[in-house]
């Protein structure tokens, strides 16, 4: 597979494993807090995009961004979510900005993509505004408030199934992934 063609019935590849469900949302939205309990209840593997960068990288996200720019950052980023998503038969979280890519939305094309909506307030309470988010740099505010603007409609157009995370628990939003996951074909 080259990185131009993407994958399955959008890309025309062969029948490679599809993801269970595919999570997207901006940061603090609990892709990494919910995927693991979605994973269990759908008794799949889970795969997070970011952990993979890291791992590929040996170092964090943010030392990527401070040492490497943004740019290395997300080359990794999209070869860590087309790699996820050819290979992996589970529940996939992407990181917030990764659907920001042409190929990478080509490559979600055809996934059941579950975009968890967050709220401004809530996810400026659980990002905490006070982790290392290399995004979130100078006025974290601010720099939450323009990412969202610019990446909801994104979100909104990619997703399949949208589930509100605001004021829930993490296992109530896994569960209601499940749920609507078993309504679809």
């Amino acid at each position: 597979m080259s990185e131009a063609t993407g994958r399955g019935p959008a890309g025309g590849a062969d029948a490679s494993p599809a993801a269970a469900a595919v999570l997207i949302g901006p940061p603090g939205a609990g892709k990494s807090t919910v995927g693991p309990l979605l994973a269990a209840e759908l008794g799949v593997g889970f795969t997070d995009t970011d952990a993979e960068v890291e791992q590929v990288a040996g170092k964090q996200v943010g030392d990527i961004f401070v040492e490497d720019g943004e740019p290395a950052f997300r080359e990794l980023e999209r070869a860590a979510v087309a790699r996820a998503l050819a290979e992996a038969d589970g529940v996939v979280a992407v990181g917030g900005g990764a659907v920001l890519d042409p190929r990478t939305q080509a490559r979600l094309a055809g996934h059941r993509v579950v975009y968890l909506e967050t709220g401004f307030a809530a996810a400026a309470r659980r990002v905490g505004l006070a982790r290392a988010r290399p995004l979130l740099i100078g006025n974290p505010r601010a720099a939450l408030k323009i990412l969202l603007d610019q990446r909801i409609p994104v979100y909104r157009g990619l997703a399949t199934i949208t589930v509100g995370t605001d004021d829930r628990e993490p296992a109530e939003i896994a569960a209601e992934i499940a749920s609507r996951l078993a309504a679809q074909p």
